[in-house]
This record gives C-alpha cells, sequence and structure tokens, in this order.
C-alpha cells in the first residue's frame, strides 16, 4: 500500500523519485488508447498517471493501437502517443519498436498486460514493471469465438506465467493480487499494490433525486453483466416503485440491452444513456442513491469509487476488485451471487437508516484514495527495480 501524498505534493515527490533512480524517460505499452471509443478504466488509470508523470518532469511515451479519428503521434497532458497498428498488431509492432528503440532511448518501461501480453521479459532490457490489473479468465469466453478465446485462455494460463515469473507486478487490490497468485502462479513477493485514485472534482454537492435512481457505470459488454443488472433492476422495480434507473457507457451490447429493457417494458424508467461527458456523469453520481455493478471481472472498480467520492453507496457483485473497491457493511454492499442484488438493492433503496450510514461510509472510504499517491507508488515500484539492477 502506498502512503498517502497530501495533496499537491505528489509533483515533487515524483520528481525526488525519478532523479534519484535516473528515470527520465519511460515508456508505456498499452493496448487501447484513452480515446478508443471502448477505453475504460485501464485507460483512464494508464493516461492518468503517465500525465502525473509529465507534470513533474519525466519524458513519457505511450505506445498503442490505433484510435479512430485521432493522429498516429500527438502529445496529450504532457506525454507523447504513438498509435500504430490494430487491435492485434499492436503487440508485435509495439514489442519490436521498444526493442529497437526507434523513438528514442529510455530509462524505464511499463508494460500493461491487458489480457493480452506484450512479452517485455523476452525482449525488454533495462528496468521494467507490469501493470496487471486483473486475471481474465472466463472473459475470454465472454468476448471472443471458441478457438480464439482458447488461444487467448492457453497464452494467459500456460505461456504468460513462466515469462513473468521473475517481473515485478503491480496489480490495484489485495483480492486480485490473490487471484494472480492462486490462478496465474506468479510469485507473491514480485507483487505489489497501488490502489488507483478518484480525481478531485468528484465530490458530494446539491441534492439526491427525488425518487429512487440507481446509476450503473461501465462498457456495454459481456464481462459487465448489464443484462443481468437489467433483470435485477426489474426485480427491484416491484418492490420501489418509483424507482429510475440510468445505465451509462456503450458497446456492442447496446442493441441486445434495448431489446431486453423493451421486451420487460422498462423503456420509461430504465434508460441507455450512451457515452456522456464529465459533467453529465458527476451530475449522476451525485444524484444517485445507489451505483450498481453486476460485473464478473473486475481489477478494481473505479465507478464504484468515484461514487462514493460523491456521497453515493454500491451494490456490487462480490469479486476480486470489488471487494476493495467496496468497504463492506461500511460504502455499500457486496452479494455473492446476481440473485442478491436486486435484494441488496431494495434495501438501499428502502430503508433510510442504512442508507445513510452507507452514504457516510462511501465518503469516508474514498478519502484514502488519490491520483498522487497511486502516480508515486507506481514510480517506486520502477525505481525500486533500477535500484535492483543497479
Amino acid at each position: 500500500m502506498t502512503p498517502d501524498i497530501a495533496p499537491g505534493d505528489h509533483v515533487a515527490r515524483l520528481g525526488q523519485i525519478a532523479a534519484a533512480a535516473g528515470l527520465r524517460r519511460i515508456s508505456v505499452l498499452a493496448w487501447r488508447d484513452l480515446d478508443d471509443p471502448e477505453a475504460g478504466g485501464s485507460e483512464v488509470h494508464a493516461a492518468t498517471i503517465a500525465a502525473l508523470w509529465a507534470e513533474a518532469g519525466i519524458e513519457v511515451t505511450m505506445r498503442t493501437s490505433h484510435a479512430p479519428g485521432h493522429p498516429q503521434v500527438e502529445w496529450r497532458d504532457g506525454y507523447r502517443v504513438i498509435r500504430k497498428a490494430g487491435r492485434y498488431l499492436v503487440f508485435p509492432r509495439a514489442a519490436y519498436s521498444e526493442a529497437m528503440r526507434w523513438h528514442g532511448d529510455r530509462d524505464g518501461l511499463v508494460e500493461i498486460w491487458n489480457g493480452m501480453p506484450f512479452f517485455s521479459p523476452l525482449w525488454g532490457r533495462g528496468p521494467k514493471v507490469v501493470w496487471l490489473h486483473h486475471v481474465h479468465d472466463s472473459m475470454w469466453e465472454m468476448t471472443l469465438p471458441p478457438r480464439l478465446a482458447r488461444f487467448g485462455r492457453a497464452i494467459e494460463f500456460n505461456l504468460a506465467p513462466p515469462i513473468y515469473r521473475r517481473s515485478p507486478i503491480i496489480t490495484l487490490s489485495e483480492s486480485s493480487r490473490g487471484e494472480i497468485i492462486s490462478k496465474l502462479g506468479l510469485r507473491a513477493d514480485r507483487i505489489r499494490v497501488v490502489p488507483p485514485g478518484i480525481d478531485d472534482h468528484y465530490s458530494p454537492e446539491g441534492d439526491k433525486n427525488p425518487t429512487p435512481l440507481v446509476v450503473a457505470v461501465g462498457r456495454l459488454a459481456p464481462v459487465k453483466r448489464f443484462d443481468v443488472l437489467v433483470r435485477s433492476l426489474v426485480e427491484t422495480k416491484v418492490a420501489v416503485p418509483a424507482l429510475e434507473a440510468v445505465i451509462v457507457g456503450d458497446g456492442y451490447e447496446r442493441p441486445a440491452l434495448e431489446a431486453q429493457i423493451d421486451a420487460a417494458g422498462a423503456r420509461d424508467w430504465l434508460h441507455l444513456a450512451g457515452r456522456v461527458d464529465e459533467a453529465t456523469k458527476l451530475d449522476l453520481y451525485r444524484r444517485a442513491w445507489l451505483l450498481a455493478s453486476a460485473s464478473a471481472h473486475e481489477g478494481w472498480g473505479m465507478t464504484i469509487t468515484e461514487a462514493a467520492a460523491c456521497g453515493t453507496p454500491a451494490v456490487a457483485t462480490r469479486i476480486a476488485g470489488h471487494s476493495d473497491a467496496i468497504a463492506e457493511g461500511k460504502s455499500g454492499l457486496l452479494v455473492d451471487d446476481v440473485a442478491g442484488l436486486a435484494g441488496a438493492m431494495t434495501t438501499v433503496l428502502t430503508d433510510e437508516a442504512v442508507r445513510r450510514r452507507l452514504t457516510e461510509g462511501a465518503l469516508e472510504h474514498a478519502a484514502r484514495f488519490t491520483w498522487g499517491a497511486t502516480a508515486c507508488g507506481t514510480l517506486e515500484a520502477l525505481a525500486a527495480e533500477a535500484a535492483r539492477r543497479r
């Protein structure tokens, strides 16, 4: 766990860490870019840390795949983004480019292992760390055809672990760390937990919605199980007749979800908002009585802590990531199976005392997480690897 960094102190601290370790130029390898239409929490995490490192004077280059409508090379928030190759070819192309140092020298390398790895231990020289947010496991079958799913699973569980056995790994939560150790067999002593932060603008303001409002945020993809959440919301509506719900996000599951909502006769109270701007999302967090998630796999659950910082508790599935993003019984409720979602949501929405207690706990829990601490903790791991190599 990274020690707290006082607001405004992170720039100086990052500069000290980088200078002491000789980390002037850092390369980051990522599957998707923040500007990709399907960007999610992993991309927000990478982009935020890169921006904070750049603010501290570190030269950061992020290599990633094409993002529609965006140039191959540009600067964003102080760091350079190179978008070359598609979703699959980005792995060999970025690895070869970095191995050959085509875009300049580097003092450190960060690989984001998001399902498919870049295999940096085989070709990367110098200090490097790996961000592994969570084990993908059944996500392969949820998102890919059977043959590709078997291929991806074989790489994650059989091919990659021996290659990464000596690599320093950074993950977001203790529960994800436990899964990485138990499912992939990676060394416990090489895995460090650095939780993600929360932007300062997430804060309580204004009044809650006059009627019960449940908000959910995420990509409309199978792993998020919004179909399960829709069924649970329809069930909750029976016990809470005034219920309204908004699902924020977009993705290829949208047509199926729209059909499901229409079939349930829920179109007048359950809305698919699509992608929204930050101000709209913030307003929804603040007005919501509850944030809900039925996701099957998460490294953390950033929407949970964002909502918590706005004074909105959560009900979510008990999975790795959620188990740390929620302080159970204090900032929200965890359910052991999807059948329990409707009951837990009904409890929070109908019991004002429970909701008030969870709201206070959500604010207290969220106050622990800052992006300054996240950026420092991640850089410390890379600096420790640089020191070990020296």
